[in-house]
């Protein structure tokens, strides 16, 4: 059984940093892509950035130059250093695995969901 489980949300203040952890069991994330979505109360579930299974990484445009991805193989982990926080950053996060080493921008191309951590940014 697959087990996505994020940790490191928090409440944190404007241009603040936190780092997202996720990590995984029933599967070794190594050789599939992971992603990162987020969504705020009454909007639709966000993409935020992807690592495919050799490290590139792609973001979302409002992400780029603030969030960074990575990813410990050894630990079975993928983190999502978060910096320059906003308070439109304020969602509920979510780390998603997909059965396949390319990254995907859209919720549907991932098969596993984390239950997701709470991130809220104050101004």
């Amino acid at each position: 059984q697959v087990q996505l489980v994020e940790s490191g949300g928090g409440l944190v203040q404007a241009g603040g940093s936190l780092r997202l952890s996720c990590a995984a069991s029933g599967r070794t994330i190594s050789s599939r892509a992971m992603g990162w979505f987020r969504q705020a109360p009454g909007k639709d579930r966000e993409f935020v950035g992807a690592i495919s299974v050799i490290g590139n990484t792609y973001y979302a445009d409002s992400m780029k130059g603030r969030f960074t991805i990575s990813r410990d193989n050894t630990k079975n982990t993928v983190y999502l250093q978060m910096n320059s926080l906003k308070p439109e950053d304020t969602a509920v996060y979510y780390c998603a695995l997909r059965e396949g080493p390319r990254y995907g921008s859209t919720w549907y191309q991932y098969n596993y969901w984390g239950q997701g951590t709470q991130v809220t940014v104050s101004s």
